[in-house]
Formats: structure tokens, sequence, C-alpha cells
């Protein structure tokens, strides 16, 4: 799902079952005409629908109630746990064509999902991965709207794959999505097998860099968060708790078992051990 969809006279929904988006994602990948800017770089959906709206579109994202979920993904052989918490993967020597990707994470019923885990990893302009440190690699959380940004490079090629970005979000309490994010026009997205055109990205140029939208659709039902001041009716036992620091290999205790960190957060209602397992790994 990318993360506005062009409005028209007919209404969001398609009436043949196939969604524009579907139909914008397929064209993209089969090298169609799509709209593109005064510069002749691609138009981003919401550019398209402004111009044919012909005025400002809502600062609200848009979702089609009942998307699919976003599809999962091989992990492949480059992940590594405890990644660091930032947004920014670029310093200022990196070399690279500069990229920013930002979006939304909603549940399948189109209520953006605050405080998601979102960790992202990739190649260095030359196509290789960090197997020493943590370059090019980074977890974050979706703030209070559901919406997440990351700052990176446009990845290079190596022997067998086209260009991606690999992902790894997850809800409070939920399964891990593990997937995958492309990019329109490579010629190589014809030839890799794991391309999958529904996790294409809405690419344009800007400035000297480019700038990436996509909104990924988690398989769970999407609902208000409690009132922040009401009081826990059950707090959990142990040593773990809300609002604390923990970094990667910081043990603790919850409910009579003992856990130990695998990623750098700070801790929220919701996160408690057994419910994110990737944070925190059982060890009794």
């Amino acid at each position: 799902m990318t993360s506005d969809t062009p409005a028209t006279p007919d209404g969001p929904a398609s009436t043949s079952g196939v969604s524009r988006k579907t139909l914008l994602r397929a064209a993209v990948a089969a090298g169609a005409a799509v709209p593109l800017l005064a510069t002749g770089s691609l138009a981003l959906a919401r550019d398209a629908a402004r111009s044919s709206a012909g005025g400002t579109l809502p600062p609200t994202p848009f979702c089609d109630d009942g998307d699919d979920p976003t599809p999962d993904q091989m992990e492949g052989p480059y992940f590594r746990p405890n990644s660091p918490l930032r947004t920014d993967l670029v310093t200022p020597g990196t070399a690279g064509t500069r990229l920013t990707v930002s979006g939304y994470v909603f549940g399948r019923n189109c209520v953006p999902l605050p405080g998601v885990l979102v960790d992202f990893w990739q190649a260095d302009h030359a196509g290789a991965y960090d197997m020493a440190g943590y370059a090019f690699r980074g977890h974050q959380f979706t703030d209070a709207s559901g919406r997440f940004i990351l700052r990176t490079i446009v990845p290079g090629l190596y022997p067998g794959r086209t260009r991606h970005i690999h992902v790894k979000a997850q809800a409070p309490g939920e399964p891990v999505l593990t997937t995958q994010l492309y990019f329109p026009g490579e010629p190589r997205n014809g030839t890799d097998a794991l391309f999958d055109p529904a996790l294409l990205m809405d690419v344009r140029s800007a400035g000297g860099g480019r700038e990436a939208t996509f909104d990924f659709v988690l398989d769970v039902d999407g609902a208000p968060g409690p009132d922040p001041t009401d009081p826990p009716t059950d707090p959990p036992s142990g040593t773990w708790a809300a609002g604390r620091p923990y970094a990667a290999g910081d043990r603790v205790t919850h409910g009579g078992r003992s856990y130990r960190c695998l990623q750098a957060h700070t801790s929220m209602a919701g996160w408690e051990p057994p419910h994110v397992p990737a944070l925190w790994r059982p060890e009794s």
C-alpha cells in the first residue's frame, strides 16, 4: 500500500475489485506511462491527486478500509539484531544518493498504529552489507499518528537481486512482519524472483536526492490506545517497568520469567517482555 492514493469521481473503491493502487503499481512495474512532474521525474500519488483535483489534499493520510495486509518476504542472510535506535542512517561522509522514506503503519481496519517497532537494514551504495557493525541499520517506533521517517541512501545492487530495503514491523503484542521495499523502474525488477509489485514504493527526485513513500498495513485491528492518565488495572510484576531505557543485553524479570533485551529502546505500556519478542528473549 502506498501513502496517498489519487482520488477520483468514482470514490475510493473500484467496482471491478481491483484497487487503483494495484493498477498504479502494475503500471510502474511494467514501465507504462505514469504522471510526471514538470521536471520530468515520477510524480507521487499525492502529486497526481493534487494535480487532477486542482487543489491541495487534506493533511491526513489516505487509507482504504479493508486493505490487504502488506505481503511478507524472506528475511535473507544479512539481518542483525540489536540495531541502533535512530531514524537517520547517513553520516557526513556517507557515499550514495540521499533517500528519505516516509509513511504510516495502519491496521487492516485503516486505524493508524502508534508505537510500532520498525527495523530497517540495507546494502550500502556498493551493494555490501555491514556484518561487523551497524552501518545502514536502525530501528524506530511510529509516532502518535502512526508515522515513520527514514533518512538513508539508495541501496546499491549486488548479484541476483534488484534494488531493495529490508524491513521488520511489529505492533505491540503482535507477530512480526518481515518484508522488503522496492524501487519502480529498476531493470532487475523483472528478473528478481523475490520482487513483488505490491511492495513498490512511490519514488521521485527531490533536489539532489530522492523521496519515497510507503504505507504498511499490518494484519491486526487497530484501536485507540487507553487514556495514558488511567492507572493500569493489573500492573506487571518483576523488575521490568514502563518508561525506562533498556540497552541490548539488559536482563529483567516479568511475570515470574527472566528476559534478555535484544534491542535498545525505551519501554512503554503494552510492550511488556512477553508481548514483544523482537525486543525481549525469554531465558527461563
